[in-house]
């Protein structure tokens, strides 16, 4: 009976200590939780105090205050940043990493090649991360693991891609460092293909907008990264039917923007919220670049940004408004008269150089650079444009390609119209052959003039040499005179008498 008690007690005192035991716990999730949130929207607070350095720049348009660590807006066709905060800053990149990934994919594969996904590629990354649930030796095609890495953000798809593009991870992490190297990149340093933590994976804003700027050059890329979810299908080496929706609200429209491009989000307990978008209006292509913000703050900063870009800044075209490389301004732009009269430019500023400019700034405010080190084809000179030493785009001075070879002369009525059938009294006049016919002729002319200079030459040296025999001839003459009588009949036998 008393063992009885005893083993109740302990029950009793069991069952007591593990309900202590979970409303501690409980308690402890409930509340610190909701701490741990509030430091982190502090910290965002405060960060909106930063610097921005792109206000720094006399009569820019100032940029507004963002809670995040590093942001960018860049105009993607011609590299003008509008606004930079912590722009070279070392941060995490989070899943903004699959970006590099999706773009080496699209480089180095066709959209049909079948990947195979590997025991490493499923099982190595975290649990709980980002994931479309693909099973080892399973497949898809290329097309589809593009969605599930740009719309999903699967990890282990991204795995997949890396082993199927370069044989193995870590020989892809030196593909995405080589690449970029070469976009231009300085603070960037890759080691895998998600973006999942590691303290050697960091990039930063400008170099991750500078990738984003590759990336929407591909049309297929820019294509699948604006979609705002997609259905995956059953097939013979995939079994499972789903759909995965894309967790960027600019893209699935919850926050509605208008001329949305595509974009990629990211996130880890380190890196915060990452977020890279493209958006187009009015002639200019910006790319806005948040790292390590709070949620969902990220989304209207990239909303305050875009809006901040739209409103204060436009596309000039340079060929409409400059003066001094126009081609009323230098004869260099000019050939000379040609057998017609006529004088048409060989050089022109290309029609399709466009700056980015302040609205508040006049062209003739601008400073220019002219340089002649170009190595493009057809390209003559580089004219870059700055705005109190601010970069704002480059024009080119180029060779025209297409002048007209032949020349049409249809009579005296320029308004005349031929009818269907009738023949035409055209004269094609083909200016290279009557060129070429010109020069031939002046040739042969310039050659029958230098035969007659040379024998009219060579005779009149005969001439001379004959003339001087004669001469000698008679100063012999005179000589022998001298001995003989003045009145020698001989003396006069050079006259008729």
């Amino acid at each position: 009976m008393n063992r009885l008690k005893i083993m109740r007690i302990r029950h009793r005192i069991l069952s007591a200590f593990l309900c202590i035991f979970i409303l501690t716990h409980t308690c402890i999730y409930t509340y610190a939780a909701p701490d741990e949130e509030s430091d982190y929207k502090t910290l965002a607070e405060e960060r909106k105090s930063l610097p921005i350095q792109s206000n720094q720049t006399e009569n820019w348009p100032a940029g507004p205050e963002i809670g995040a660590e590093s942001a960018i807006l860049l105009e993607a066709n011609t590299g003008v940043i509008l606004y930079a905060k912590n722009m070279n800053e070392k941060l995490y990149p989070a899943s903004t990493t699959k970006l590099m990934t999706c773009l080496l994919a699209a480089e180095n594969s066709q959209i049909n090649e079948m990947v195979t996904f590997s025991h490493d590629a499923v099982f190595s990354i975290e649990k709980g991360s980002s994931n479309i649930g693909i099973d080892e030796r399973q497949s898809m095609p290329m097309e589809e693991c593009l969605y599930g890495i740009l719309v999903a953000s699967a990890n282990e798809v991204a795995n997949a891609v890396a082993e199927h593009i370069a044989g193995n991870m870590d020989d892809f992490a030196d593909m995405m460092n080589e690449k970029a190297a070469a976009l231009g990149c300085k603070n960037t340093h890759f080691v895998n293909a998600h973006g999942l933590h590691t303290p050697e994976h960091y990039t930063s804003a400008y170099d991750l907008a500078l990738i984003a700027q590759a990336f929407f050059q591909n049309e297929l890329l820019s294509k699948i990264g604006n979609t705002s979810y997609h259905h995956f299908e059953a097939t013979q080496t995939q079994p499972d039917d789903f759909i995965e929706r894309n967790k960027h609200r600019l893209i699935t429209g919850e926050i509605p923007y208008e001329g949305i491009k595509g974009g990629k989000t990211g996130y880890t307990s380190q890196a915060r919220q990452t977020l890279v978008t493209c958006a187009e209006q009015n002639g200019m292509k910006l790319i806005c670049v948040i790292m390590k913000e709070e949620s969902p703050e990220q989304f209207y900063d990239t909303v305050k940004l875009f809006d901040y870009g739209f409103a204060n800044f436009s596309a000039v075209n340079v060929a409409e408004h400059e003066t001094n490389y126009s081609i009323q301004n230098s004869n260099f732009f000019n050939t000379s008269s040609d057998v017609f009269g006529n004088s048409n430019p060989i050089l022109a500023l290309n029609k399709n150089s466009y700056l980015i400019m302040p609205k508040v700034a006049d062209f003739k405010e601008l400073e220019s650079r002219i340089s002649y080190d170009t190595e493009k084809e057809n390209e003559v000179a580089v004219i870059k444009y700055y705005y109190h030493n601010v970069y704002i785009g480059t024009a080119t001075v180029d060779l025209i390609k297409q002048i007209p070879d032949s020349y049409h002369f249809m009579g005296t009525d320029s308004n005349a119209q031929i009818k269907d059938g009738e023949k035409n009294n055209v004269i094609i006049i083909n200016i290279k052959k009557v060129l070429i016919i010109v020069l031939a002729i002046a040739g042969i002319l310039i050659a029958v003039l230098v035969v007659h200079s040379l024998l009219h030459n060579y005779n009149f040296v005969n001439n001379n040499s004959s003339r001087i025999t004669a001469k000698r001839r008679r100063k012999l003459r005179r000589r022998n005179r001298k001995d003989e009588p003045y009145f020698s009949s001989s003396r006069f036998n050079d006259f008729d008498l």
